[in-house]
């Protein structure tokens, strides 16, 4: 690999560590953001306010040093919130000129929260905005520099004239509040924010840079993974998830840009992945994406799965042990699970060659053996 490509890879993957640092438990929101702006594609996160949307969006366009635009829609927005007002000395002489300094026009990176509030002349604008890179204004066509749309909604549309917008996004994601066992570093990092801001210190790529990573996201070999991808799309049509064509082709770009963050340029099957963020329209669909995505995929994200499901397994378990007064059937049930977890954990350990999976796996049997031998002091009792 020529090392300006190798220095590229190092800054993405720098930029994507800046962009999640502040924020806890929003690592995939932060990993989709910038799978969008590698690929110059467009992203909406679907979720309830109060998740760190906007937040991510700005401290995106920091790290690139982009020019940035930001507006919540409501459906008395007018276009000229938008696009900037009419110039009124020059409409005097005849000509249709609007401001556009510091308005959607001139932003290269732009975040739109309420996207679906959208009117139905904004809903015009947009869908042309999105797809050409143009705004047709009056007698005027404006070519706009915009790269990256970062959208927010609280739900899925499901109004007809807002589909053609939805399917803009390539990119989406549904966001869930931090889980529990999150809070408290959740409130040590809103602290922190609440003193310090989460706007990035320092910029890590120029907008120029980020052009060049797209081009080495074209430049990456997906031969090897389109066979595999082609099998994905019927067993997802069988399970009712259905891909427009234009997002089948288009997600060629997001798998390859996943295999760049992972310092490669051939997608591999673990690329593949990254369809739970093209593939699903609702959340119900998410989760039958990600099901499919499991069963189908050898990879990270399956053993990731995994031990998750082990590390929520050892949770019960201990809090089980924490309540048990006196002798219990159950804890042979107990017992006889976790030591074929113990089997598990250790196949997976011996296996991957993946560092930080066999670093967790083993961390777990550490604390999977813990459980074990309390459970036998219980059942000596």
């Amino acid at each position: 690999m020529k090392s300006a490509a190798k220095q590229l890879i190092e800054k993405v993957a720098a930029f994507l560590k800046e962009l999640q640092k502040p924020f806890v438990g929003r690592e995939e929101e932060a990993l989709v953001v910038t799978l969008a702006l590698m690929t110059g594609e467009h992203v909406i996160l679907i979720g309830e306010p109060g998740t760190a949307k906007s937040a991510i969006a700005r401290r995106a366009a920091d790290l690139v040093q982009a020019r940035f635009f930001k507006y919540l829609l409501t459906k008395y927005t007018e276009p000229d919130e938008l696009l900037g007002p009419l110039d009124i000395a020059a409409l005097r002489e005849g000509r249709y000129v609007r401001i556009t300094r510091g308005r959607l026009p001139e932003a290269e990176v732009a975040f739109l929260d309420e996207v679906f509030n959208a009117s139905s002349a904004i809903l015009n604008t947009l869908l042309t905005l999105m797809n050409e890179r143009v705004i047709y204004d009056g007698y005027n066509e404006i070519n706009v520099p915009l790269w990256t749309l970062i959208s927010a909604s609280n739900s899925v549309p499901s109004e007809p004239e807002y589909q053609a917008l939805y399917d803009r996004f390539l990119l989406r994601h549904f966001v869930k509040p931090v889980g529990e066992d999150k809070w408290g570093a959740l409130l040590e990092s809103a602290w922190r924010i609440e003193k310090e801001g989460y706007r990035a210190p320092q910029p890590i790529l120029a907008m120029d840079e980020l052009k060049k990573v797209n081009e080495l996201v074209l430049s990456v070999d997906v031969s090897g993974v389109a066979p595999k991808l082609v099998k994905l799309y019927a067993v997802l049509e069988d399970q009712g998830v259905h891909l427009t064509d234009r997002r089948k082709g288009k997600a060629l770009k997001v798998i390859a840009a996943h295999s760049v963050l992972q310092g490669r340029l051939k997608a591999q099957e673990e690329d593949l992945f990254v369809l739970k963020y093209v593939a699903p329209r609702d959340s119900e669909e998410a989760e039958k994406t990600y099901v499919v995505l499991l069963e189908e995929l050898a990879t990270r994200e399956k053993a990731l799965a995994e031990l998750r499901e082990v590390e929520e397994n050892i949770r019960e378990v201990k809090a089980y042990l924490a309540g048990l007064r006196g002798f219990d059937v159950r804890l042979f049930e107990y017992l006889r699970g976790l030591e074929r977890t113990r089997e598990k954990l250790k196949k997976l350990a011996d296996s991957t060659s993946d560092e930080y999976i066999r670093k967790r796996a083993l961390d777990l049997l550490s604390e999977l053996s813990r459980a074990i031998e309390e459970l036998k002091a219980k059942l000596a009792l």
